[in-house]
């Protein structure tokens, strides 16, 4: 679904990225941990071509990211608050992209009711701008927005930051169901160890831009990274 291809990244004569391969199939729920510096928002950008590599490629479903837009079709993502149109209420926003993807009012009124619990009654009916909601909230539309349209490739940065811990229960019950089927593949960002080795399969661990672990999660993933990030 996606591959990865001699994907480097350099500022000057700093090399902040530098991937010889790395191969995520179609359906597969996959989390890349590090600490911070280590690459996981720069390897996110470069998958979403707002920044273009050094060297290498990346394929999205046959698609070269940076020489086509055709994967922005099959595509969500949200990475952070700059990815919303802030002057926006949610309402607006959620029926702008719905209206990007094909789907009219009616459409996105339905969509947004699974959201019922997630949302807490925060976000929908409050007359509030995305500018200012709360930074956890203005993650909540901007994750739901990403969904819109059923896409096939699913990107989230840090999802879990920002928020309450039922909400953090309720995107994990929401991850685990987008890919329950294996038709949607989602990467996952995170500095939270617990909760990336509950909804990922498989975990890349980067340090400096490189890949040094490359795990298929089990009962004992979060002991292993655990006693790799105490070292």
């Amino acid at each position: 679904m996606i591959q990865s291809i001699n994907i480097s990244k350099k500022y000057g004569q700093a090399e902040v990225l530098n991937i010889e391969s790395l191969d995520i199939p179609k359906g597969q729920s996959f989390g890349l941990v590090g600490n911070n510096g280590a690459g996981k928002t720069t390897y996110f950008n470069i998958l979403l071509d707002l920044i273009r590599p050094t060297t290498g490629e990346i394929i999205n479903n046959n698609v070269v990211v940076n020489k086509s837009e055709d994967w922005k079709t099959f595509t969500g993502s949200f990475i952070d608050e700059s990815f919303l149109i802030d002057y926006l209420t949610p309402e607006e926003y959620f029926y702008f992209i719905g209206e990007l993807r094909g789907m009219n009012t009616a459409d996105i009124d339905t969509f947004l009711q699974q959201f019922d619990e997630f949302f807490n009654s925060e976000i929908i009916g409050k007359k509030k701008y995305l500018r200012d909601l709360s930074k956890g909230n203005q993650k909540k539309a901007g994750i739901v927005a990403a969904l819109i349209g059923n896409p096939e490739v699913v990107i989230l940065d840090e999802p879990f930051a920002n928020l309450d811990p039922t909400t953090q229960i309720r995107l994990k019950q929401i991850i685990k169901e987008l890919t329950e089927n294996r038709e949607i593949t989602v990467l996952i960002s995170s500095h939270d160890l617990t909760h990336v080795t509950e909804v990922c399969e498989r975990i890349v661990v980067l340090e400096k831009g490189e890949i040094v672990k490359d795990i298929k999660t089990s009962a004992e993933t979060l002991k292993e990274l655990e006693s790799h990030f105490a070292v």
